[in-house]
């Protein structure tokens, strides 16, 4: 059975809701065709690596499947801030001598630096020293089919985000109907109402630009998603956490683990700015704007 880009997005959304520990985003690869390993896995779009095949002569590997090319793959460089890097095989997209390429590292064969993004989230850095990459490992991609996994790793971020922003709306409700100040309950102050429609608001904005791009796979489509899922973080967050008061700042709070989540996802896999300056770039190319703003 085939799963669906939209099926899959809908399953990110779910995680992202009930902030569930492990790389989620990071897996959602099988468009490449590649058999993804047995256990925990991630993936890295990295660029700033040296790349060498150990035959000078050989310039580029045959496709997928292909017999006859020995092509071994040495590797340095860093890998920063990888996605429970030190306890997963990592797969590294990249540019390489002769084109993208598609690689797993085995962590225990790096010098790995732990690290944590502000949810305590796994965000470790790998080493590379010359590392060594078995021939039939080296699975070559097109160009079009790097950019795309570019796009489908700002689409798993989004739909993470858009799923904790829900969850920063179910608990805000529940919070604002159930607490009773000066006799009657939070929900019943006309500041509060509208806060909370705000709120909603940010959150659906968030959720239909995911599944739009979920819809259609565009790099106009995905920026939208992207750059609206983290421009929505901040009043999302200042909301969530007002009307909650202090006790959405406790360690063991359901909406800290929410928002701590949104504040890392805001920036991983681009920003705002960094999608907003692509769909800028695209409305400036294109021959009909209004035909682009609505797809």
């Amino acid at each position: 059975m085939t799963i669906t880009l939209a099926t899959r997005v809908a399953a990110l959304c779910e995680a992202g809701r009930l902030a569930g520990p492990g790389p989620f985003a990071e897996t959602v690869l099988g468009h490449l065709g590649i058999v993804l390993p047995e256990g925990p896995s991630t993936v890295v779009l990295a660029d700033g690596l040296t790349l060498a095949y150990a035959h000078p002569a050989i310039t580029r590997v045959g496709p997928v499947g292909t017999s006859g090319v020995d092509a071994a793959l040495r590797v340095s460089g860093t890998l920063p801030r990888v996605p429970y890097g030190a306890t997963s095989t990592v797969l590294v997209l990249t540019e390489g001598p002769g084109g993208p390429v598609l690689f797993p590292v085995d962590p225990a064969r790096t010098t790995a630096v732990p690290g944590t993004n502000l949810a305590g989230e796994p965000r470790d850095t790998l080493q590379l020293h010359d590392y060594a990459v078995a021939a039939g490992d080296v699975h070559p991609l097109t160009p079009p089919g790097l950019a795309e996994a570019g796009l489908r790793a700002a689409l798993a971020r989004a739909a993470l985000i858009a799923g904790a922003a829900e969850r920063c709306v179910e608990l805000t409700v529940q919070h604002t109907t159930t607490r009773v100040q000066f006799g009657r309950p939070l929900s019943h102050f006309q500041a509060v109402k509208q806060e909370e429609a705000r709120l909603i608001e940010e959150s659906a904005l968030v959720r239909a630009a995911v599944d739009a791009a979920a819809r259609e796979l565009s790099p106009v489509a995905v920026a939208a998603a992207k750059a609206q899922a983290s421009a929505s973080v901040a009043e999302i967050a200042r909301i969530a956490h007002q009307l909650h008061g202090a006790i959405g700042f406790t360690e063991l709070s359901e909406l800290r683990f929410a928002t701590t989540r949104l504040w890392s996802w805001r920036d991983e896999d681009g920003d705002e700015s960094y999608w907003t300056a692509l769909l800028g770039r695209a409305a400036l190319a294109a021959d009909d704007v209004w035909a682009l703003l609505a797809v």
